[in-house]
């Protein structure tokens, strides 16, 4: 397979347009939207397919996993992507039913624009979700000091960058608080919007590319982002305390980890929002491709089936160099079955 080159965040635009050009009138579209979350992987997945298959002519918007299943629900496109499964109820919406394939898996980071500060920070499991919550609401807080000692904190205020649409990030990242604070459990709850805490120094941007921007534009801001948006746009990312109260960076090792102490479902609706072991990396997520299990195009569904067959297979070493998971092989093997059904 011809070797791909990445371009940082692949400009982090809000879509993937490969059927702006060429293809020819017999060609095969195929249009989907989403998820940010895994936007850079699906964007080199599908150039690499795209130059591979000319025929066959990919549109993907990163909206956010919200407005991707809604639109699977009003069948506007073929496919979605989500960080978040849809439930049983919005799949009873989709005539025919869906099928829910995992695709990749990822590391939602808490990054953070702390200047003056080099090494990562360390954030015990019971101060950010404090953070988030607004209540702890200066760098300089004995919480934050106790758990980095030796490490000069600005007399910086907080400020919270949230997601302003509705995220399959942010539901990750909110059932993963859940289950480790009460407060938050009691509280915000878990869901691809949340009721934020009513305070000026909580704000919402759209998308991942949207928080990643107004972290690095804003002093003393904090975050919830995917690794890879983090890792090429330079942001700091903390250690975090995890179940075994050992603070993990938000590596390969550390979300491998995680990905291994999770039980495989039936339906392949697995969540991860405590994982266990020493080395596992604390807020680990799979992203779903969603896709109508029936089709009025047989060349729709044939085009799509193999293309998510690359994905899972060809592809899947993509995922890693782009700071990715690679599925695991019985997660994959799974997925790969799932195309049969689709007609």
């Amino acid at each position: 397979m011809r070797t791909v080159l990445r371009t940082g965040l692949l400009c982090l635009t809000a879509t993937l347009l490969t059927a702006s050009c060429g293809g020819g009138i017999d060609a095969i579209r195929l249009t989907g939207s989403g998820a940010s979350f895994p936007y850079p992987l699906y964007s080199t997945w599908f150039k690499t397919y795209r130059d591979d298959n000319p025929g066959v002519l990919i549109n993907y918007q990163a909206k956010g996993s919200g407005a991707g299943i809604r639109d699977l629900i009003h069948e506007t496109v073929d496919f979605a992507g989500s960080d978040a499964a849809m439930t049983d109820r919005e799949v009873a919406e989709v005539s025919g039913g869906v099928i829910m394939i995992p695709i990749t898996a990822g590391k939602i980071v808490v990054a953070y624009n702390l200047p003056g500060t080099e090494q990562p920070l360390r954030l015990a499991r019971d101060v950010y979700p404090e953070i988030f919550l607004g209540r702890i609401e200066r760098w300089n807080h004995p919480a934050i000091a106790a758990s980095n000692p030796g490490v000069i904190l600005p007399d910086l205020p907080i400020t919270v960058v949230r997601r302003a649409d509705s995220s399959g990030t942010t539901y990750a990242f909110s059932k993963h608080l859940s289950a480790i604070s009460k407060q938050w459990r009691d509280g915000p709850g878990t869901g691809k919007t949340v009721v934020w805490p009513d305070s000026d120094k909580i704000v919402a941007a759209p998308k991942n590319d949207g928080v990643t921007a107004t972290i690095l534009q804003t002093p003393g801001a904090v975050g919830y982002i995917e690794y890879g948006y983090a890792r090429f746009g330079k942001v700091p990312m903390a250690m975090l305390e995890n179940g075994a109260g050992a603070y993990v960076m938000p590596g390969m090792d550390g979300g491998r980890a995680a990905l291994s102490a999770a039980p495989l479902t039936d339906d392949l609706r697995i969540w991860i929002p405590d994982p266990e072991g020493e080395r596992a990396y604390p807020i680990v997520t799979y992203t779903w491709l969603l896709l109508r299990r029936r089709y009025d195009d047989p060349r729709v569904a044939d085009a799509l089936r193999e293309l998510v067959r690359f994905c899972l297979t060809e592809g899947q070493p993509l995922a890693s160099e782009l700071g990715y998971l690679s599925l695991p092989d019985d997660v994959a093997r799974r997925s790969l079955l799932l195309l049969d059904e689709l007609g």
